[in-house]
């Protein structure tokens, strides 16, 4: 089974969580690949940071190109890094290099590019993309002030296109974050999907230490539903 990673927002840990559960499937024994279709923010070879950590977490050999279709100068969101570049992403190339991995692997785990529904052309955006490739959805939610609506809305957003959440991750970037536990908590009881694990706050984020904060086994079990509880649904109900 290979997994599309999403976030609350762009800087929650996307790549972290995405190169734990590399090392996490290749520690199972697997042949694991992760890829970055689009990226934006490039170094003086046109490489992309995260992708360079997810092609170095990898367990098969890959070129750069594979790992990466797309990848533009300015750190800006992806359609206006393509638009400034003269270029325009095509999923019809994601799809064909996700294809080629995917054929040479056990897991592929696709990282998307921001949150859930960031702009990648005129008209497609990252959910697009994930309903394109049809993969179960992972979510990083970056547990700071304001992650219950970015996190619920996500999790809605991905029930509007009828994708299934495979689990959530909880990645803590406030250290001093308030009532961090009350948070956790509140998620879980309003999302179907499973907590895969929570991932304290790292000076220096490590992805073979967050391997270990996740427990693959949950990806076994099946959503209820892929946007909410029984019980948040019996909580609009009762809405007037």
């Amino acid at each position: 089974m290979n997994y599309f990673i999403t976030g609350t927002d762009t800087g929650v840990g996307k790549t972290l969580v995405s190169c734990a559960l590399l090392h996490a499937f290749a520690a199972q024994g697997k042949r694991v690949a992760g890829f970055k279709p689009v990226a934006a923010g490039c170094d003086e070879d046109d490489h992309n940071e995260d992708a360079k950590r997810l092609r170095a977490a990898s367990s098969i050999q890959a070129t750069y190109g594979q790992i990466n279709p797309y990848c533009f100068a300015h750190a800006i969101a992806p359609h206006l890094a393509a638009r400034h570049a003269g270029s325009r992403i095509d999923f019809s190339r994601i799809l064909a290099s996700y294809r080629e991995l995917a054929g040479q692997t056990d897991e592929v785990v696709v990282e998307g590019a921001g949150g859930f529904c960031v702009p990648l052309n005129e008209k497609q955006d990252s959910a697009d993309l994930a309903k394109q490739l049809d993969l179960p959805v992972i979510v990083v939610v970056g547990m700071r002030l304001g992650c219950l609506n970015h996190a619920l809305l996500t999790l809605r957003a991905i029930a509007d296109y009828q994708l299934e959440c495979a689990g959530w991750v909880a990645n803590v970037l406030d250290a001093g974050m308030p009532a961090l536990q009350e948070n956790i908590a509140a998620l879980r009881e309003r999302i179907a999907a499973p907590l895969l694990g929570v991932i304290p706050h790292m000076a220096a984020p490590d992805a073979r230490e967050a391997a270990g904060c996740l427990d693959l086994g949950l990806l076994d079990r099946k959503t209820i539903d892929p946007q909410i509880t029984p019980i948040d649904a019996d909580s609009k109900r009762q809405m007037p």
